[in-house]
């Protein structure tokens, strides 16, 4: 899939204003147990979005598929790619066709990533995030996965300078689920989980949401399993010329929601940084 291409979840939550109300419910159904709901028989995904047969069909017709098979082959793809190795993955490969050497591939990638990533992100959704966040009555836990909790640390870091109440969900997972006991309706969960998707963060995720939290989740086009639980997604593309997967996408929605937020709320976020550097200047 290269950068330019769009998921199945993608393509659904870019059209799900055009569904009818049947099949938003096939879609809401499908976005809730993604992908493997669509690989059910026809059947069993009606069944499991209450709807009737020729509204699945109708449904995948409107995606842009002629046919049901042809619908799961593309969702059996991404389920491959959910779960890639690097050792499955294309090396860094060498020099381009047009002389250029392969950083110039990598650079080229990274910016096509980013480009793609930020045309597909909603601006009234942006906002709404942007607003929550930046709204100081609310309680902020941040966590990620394996890597990608580097990201997470540093989106805590920075959030925590411009409002109080926020935290960076470290140490063992068992301590994570401790800490949802204080979480509830007014409170937030950001999540950062790209492919090779952690159980735990979704374990999290789901017991935050049955609290009332919001969750908000930022993930690739491949969608992590917590977005089954989070109320909104921001989805970055990661492929790169490498055996590894791409962050920096990733870190431009992080570091684009943190510029939003302190803009929004600049007057009383300048007096905080204002104290915070008086306190750096204490012997």
């Amino acid at each position: 899939m290269g950068a330019d291409d769009i998921t199945i979840a993608e393509r659904i939550r870019a059209q799900l204003h055009r569904f009818t109300p049947t099949e938003r419910r096939a879609a809401h159904s499908l976005l809730a147990n993604y992908p493997v709901a669509g690989l059910e028989t026809v059947a069993e995904f009606a069944r499991r979005a209450t709807v009737s047969a020729p509204t699945i069909l109708r449904f995948v017709g409107r995606l842009g598929y002629s046919n049901y098979p042809e619908f799961q082959r593309a969702l059996r793809d991404e389920l491959d790619k959910q779960g890639q190795s690097p050792l499955a993955k294309s090396s860094y490969g060498g020099a381009e066709p047009d002389g250029s050497g392969p950083n110039a591939a990598f650079c080229g990638a990274l910016i096509d990533n980013l480009q793609t990533t930020f045309s597909h992100i909603s601006e009234p959704e942006f906002h709404t995030v942007a607003n929550l966040l930046g709204d100081r009555h609310r309680r902020v836990g941040v966590i990620g996965g394996r890597m990608s909790d580097a990201l997470a640390r540093l989106f805590a870091a920075h959030l925590a300078v411009v409002r109080p109440g926020v935290m960076h969900l470290d140490g063992q997972p068992s301590n994570w689920r401790d800490l949802m006991v204080d979480y509830g309706p007014r409170d937030i969960v950001v999540v950062f989980d790209i492919r090779r998707y952690q159980e735990d963060l979704t374990a999290l995720a789901e017991i935050a949401a049955g609290r009332g939290a919001t969750i908000i989740l930022l993930t690739d086009q491949w969608l992590s399993p917590v977005s089954r639980h989070a109320r909104h997604i921001f989805s970055a593309r990661i492929e790169v010329p490498s055996r590894w997967d791409s962050m920096t996408s990733l870190l431009g929605i992080a570091e684009a929601l943190l510029a939003a937020v302190t803009e929004g709320r600049w007057e009383e976020a300048s007096r905080r940084i204002a104290m915070i550097d008086s306190f750096r200047r204490l012997p």
